[in-house]
């Protein structure tokens, strides 16, 4: 069965393995899945991802990031906007996360990227998420 919002289970199935302790985590792939998948790597959230094609959909590995006594790096990772709520801000609106310390992750007119990226691309865009 697919789901009806990727992105919110994309989230769920990090959130899920990090509880469980898994080191690696499988994901079918999108466009936009990488996209997140890549910006939670250049923001510190996670060790490292690969894209596997295949016939089909293709998968996406995450290698997640634990602390040394074994938390996990993503405190919080939840969805903002979803299909029934949409969420739209403009750049002066672009929420800080714990004062700067996690980030949200907007889609804009210019791609998927970070809020300190779109501050400084001066865009507004879709609030997909949150991760501190």
């Amino acid at each position: 069965m697919r789901p009806n919002d990727p992105i919110a289970d994309l989230l769920t199935r990090i959130r899920n393995a990090q509880q469980a302790n898994h080191e690696v985590v499988s994901i079918p792939a999108s466009m936009v899945k990488i996209a997140v998948t890549h910006i939670l790597k250049d923001e510190g959230f996670i060790k490292n991802y690969k894209c596997i094609r295949d016939r089909k959909q293709g998968i996406i590995k995450i290698a997640l990031k634990y602390s040394e006594e074994g938390k996990g790096a993503i405190r919080n990772i939840s969805r903002i906007s979803t299909p029934s709520h949409r969420v739209y801000v403009g750049v002066d609106s672009i929420p800080f996360v714990k004062n700067g310390l996690g980030i949200s992750i907007l889609s804009t007119p210019k791609g998927v990227m970070a809020d300190r990226e779109a501050r400084q691309l001066n865009v507004g865009g879709e609030i997909m998420c949150s991760v501190y």
